[in-house]
């Protein structure tokens, strides 16, 4: 029987104007599938014109300027429906979605659906809930005494997972999708008996765990960040309507 994480899996990934989920913008996305271990991905990719202007910041991480998205990008509101119906898909399916810290990129959807279509993730998921795998939460909880950064630059190369052009939606989806497949190897005496959907429900309490131990960390070192322990989305604010 094969294990999950030689299955058929799906990924997400964005890239945006920043890291407020409530009020940055997406500016590329991508969702990947592959039907098995080492088979060719699927991969679709959208390009959006935020209407809004992109940070140079952000431009120095994903490369995207104001004047080429404006060029070649398209309006948000039918680019959210489209990976909307898209990631639906992937939940009738019952398929894994691979997601690398999940409650930034999902609640940031969220936020751009809310935004662009007066609507949200919750409304495109009523035929089935997302199954989702973030590999951030399950390399920190599996392998909790390792030392180090966990970005996804580091999961790559802790686990040997090539990533070619970092902060493409498309590349980072690939590579977060092959990092779970490397973690659910290493550790499979710990994961082959427990289904997506139970790794699911494990992550809301693994993530909330590791959350509290951040905000305790921040305490100490007397920064006062507020750290959420929802996983895989934030609930919504009034500031996000």
């Amino acid at each position: 029987m094969t294990c999950w994480y030689e299955g058929p899996l799906a990924a997400f990934d964005t890239e945006t104007t920043g890291v407020d989920v409530e009020r940055d913008r997406i500016v590329s996305a991508a969702v990947v599938v592959q039907e098995a271990a080492g088979t060719r991905p699927r991969v679709t990719r959208w390009l959006v014109n935020p209407g809004v202007p992109v940070p140079p910041g952000a431009t120095e991480v994903h490369g995207l300027t104001d004047e080429y998205l404006a060029r070649n990008g398209r309006w948000p509101a039918p680019v959210m429906e489209e990976i909307g119906h898209v990631l639906a898909e992937q939940a009738a399916r019952g398929r894994p979605l691979v997601v690398m810290n999940a409650p930034f990129d999902l609640t940031l959807f969220d936020r751009e659906l809310r935004r662009h279509r007066a609507s949200c993730l919750a409304d495109f998921l009523e035929p089935g809930p997302l199954c989702v795998l973030d590999p951030r939460v399950l390399d920190k909880h599996l392998d909790r005494y390792r030392k180090g950064r966990r970005t996804l630059t580091d999961l790559c190369a802790h686990y040997g997972v090539e990533l070619t052009g970092a902060h493409d939606a498309a590349a980072d989806a690939e590579a977060a999708l092959e990092v779970v497949r490397a973690v659910g190897r290493r550790f499979a005496a710990r994961l082959d008996r427990l289904s997506p959907a139970e790794l699911h429900t494990l992550q809301t309490t693994w993530h909330a765990a590791q959350a509290r131990g951040l905000q305790a960390w921040f305490a100490r070192s007397g920064t006062d960040e507020a750290v959420d322990t929802a996983w895989p989305m934030r609930p919504e604010l009034p500031a996000a309507a």
